[in-house]
């Protein structure tokens, strides 16, 4: 804490400070920050230029590697208050995280918006799932909840995750996304087909971060006080602000006025007091195979139908705090799925299992190894450990100096009292490389279809055929065939739009996912542009 006084000012000033005078990060105060020093008024610069340098090359530094996917951010704080149950029933029958138990008891947390593949700066009306993640600083460390506005992935195994987002990302000749790039992709992979569905519709953009859904996307587990587990999903539901999304025609006409509105319109709505509001829910299943399904349940392309697994709420969450600086919190925030409290547990969910190792191997690589002592990502709680060294280590989290082992005779650090009991679930089997057995890769994507309002279907045939017009003709009949498995009204219009657009688009390279004509846009620009004489 600073030391200051009771009107406010910092006793380490040095005589003619205050607190808003300028100085550097070794606390020199800066009298000139203006000129640089030179030989003259207009001779060359000299060495000795401390202040110039140490300003200089910490801009110099000022970027962090930028995130290979979720690139793009918003973040904010807020609170997560529990209502002690699952629905009708307590919580406790289904998990000891002591986060859920009482009602009205609340959790600070902080929350970051993301949209997946394009960098920092790229435009939030572009077709991509969003990222929802959410870290709780409970009472026993923190706890992530890491995952999308949409509530299935493209994938379900992590061995396919490098080139899925390889397929996703600019093409690495031309730098420029290419849909027929991902078609190729997402034809070779027909699980692929209910996320599609989803993302090339209305979903695929939703109108800004208050107003869509998140979602856990994997599946987990809930252990109780006896060890005994249950499967279990999250679910965000937005409350008061509700749902909405956008179709292409009108996402590109707010990217023409604006590139950061949601970002701006989370901030705006904090500032304003219309603090956001979601309710958690969790659909709850027996941690068994359940062989009655005809899809598994630990496979992430697919939904738990809530007929017979219905959301049961656990709590709510609000924002009602903007961040005081975007670098220090929503840049460096990090997250993993890895990140679970006593009550909270793994799946053997094949995508999270890869998710696992990945998203803090990437923290590491991007903050840093001593990421978890930013104030940002600290636990709200006592700390104690026996890491060292990595760098920027600025505090050594243990009382005992000399002793940064365990066991020790000597004193040191040493092991937790385990009061519940722990969960052990039995595996048996012969070790593999195989997909799962019910793999269903369709029947979803065909339910999703006809629950589709018109409107919505209208908006995602369009967007698919603006794509697949783009793709190679194998890539197409790929593509058809699997709208067909799904839906044949599906199957039927994507072809019919395709081969109506004929080759119209075929020569065209890049665009954005679902963009018409985005190789216009190129010709008019040179067209359009007003010419101008040099000067």
């Amino acid at each position: 804490m600073k030391d200051v006084t009771s009107n406010g000012s910092d006793e380490r000033n040095s005589g003619g400070e205050g607190n808003d005078t300028l100085t550097n990060r070794q606390g020199h105060p800066i009298t000139d920050n203006q000129n640089v020093r030179t030989v003259g008024r207009r001779g060359p610069t000299v060495l000795e230029n401390y202040d110039f340098l140490e300003k200089i090359t910490h801009f110099d530094r000022e970027r962090v590697p930028e995130r290979v996917v979720h690139g793009r951010g918003a973040g904010a704080h807020g609170y997560f208050e529990a209502y002690g149950k699952a629905g009708d029933e307590p919580v406790s029958k289904y998990t000891r995280a002591k986060l859920f138990q009482e009602p009205g008891k609340r959790t600070p947390v902080f929350v970051r918006f993301s949209t997946v593949i394009h960098g920092t700066h790229s435009p939030e009306t572009l077709r991509d799932p969003r990222g929802f993640a959410t870290k709780f600083y409970t009472e026993d460390g923190n706890w992530d909840l890491v995952g999308n506005n949409l509530k299935v992935f493209f994938i379900r195994d992590a061995m396919k995750f490098p080139d899925l987002i390889h397929a996703f990302k600019p093409d690495p000749v031309t730098n420029i996304q290419d849909v027929e790039r991902i078609f190729d992709f997402i034809s070779n992979t027909p699980e692929a087909t209910h996320m599609i569905t989803f993302l090339f519709s209305p979903w695929g953009i939703p109108a800004n971060y208050r107003q869509m859904q998140g979602s856990g996307v994997n599946t987990y587990k809930w252990v109780n006080h006896a060890g005994k587990s249950v499967l279990v999903k999250y679910h965000w539901q937005p409350l008061a602000q509700g749902i909405k999304n956008l179709t292409q025609k009108e996402a590109e006409e707010i990217q023409g006025k604006n590139f950061n509105h949601a970002t701006q319109d989370l901030y705006e709505a904090i500032e304003r007091g219309d603090y956001p509001e979601w309710e958690l829910c969790v659909q709850i299943m027996s941690d068994d195979e359940h062989p009655e399904l005809d899809f598994d349940p630990l496979d992430d392309t697919k939904i738990w139908p809530e007929d017979q697994f219905p959301f049961l709420p656990v709590g709510k969450m609000v924002l009602n705090k903007n961040p005081e600086n975007y670098f220090a919190e929503v840049e460096q925030a990090a997250f993993g799925t890895g990140v679970l409290v006593d009550g909270l547990d793994f799946s053997d969910d094949k995508m999270l299992q890869g998710r696992t190792f990945s998203y803090s191997d990437t923290q590491r690589y991007r903050v840093g190894a001593n990421y978890l002592q930013l104030p940002i990502n600290a636990p709200k709680k006592h700390v104690a450990t026996n890491q060292e060294g990595g760098q920027m280590l600025y505090r050594v989290d243990r009382n005992q100096p000399h002793i940064n082992y365990e066991p020790s005779t000597l004193g040191g650090l040493h092991e937790a009292h385990q009061e519940a009991q722990d969960h052990q679930p039995y595996v048996e089997g012969n070790i593999v490389r195989q997909k799962i057995d019910r793999t269903n890769d369709f029947k979803q994507a065909g339910e999703r279809y006809r629950q589709m309002e018109d409107w919505e279907k209208d908006d995602l045939i369009s967007n698919l055929v603006n794509a697949l017009s783009k793709c190679d003709p194998r890539i197409q009949e790929k593509m058809f065939d699997y709208f067909t498995q799904s839906d044949e009204d599906y199957g039927r219009r994507v072809r019919e739009g395709v081969e109506k657009a004929g080759t119209s688009h075929a020569n065209e390279i890049g665009g954005p996912m679902g963009a018409a004509h985005a190789g216009e846009a190129v010709r008019e620009a040179e067209q359009k542009g007003h010419e101008a004489e040099p000067y």
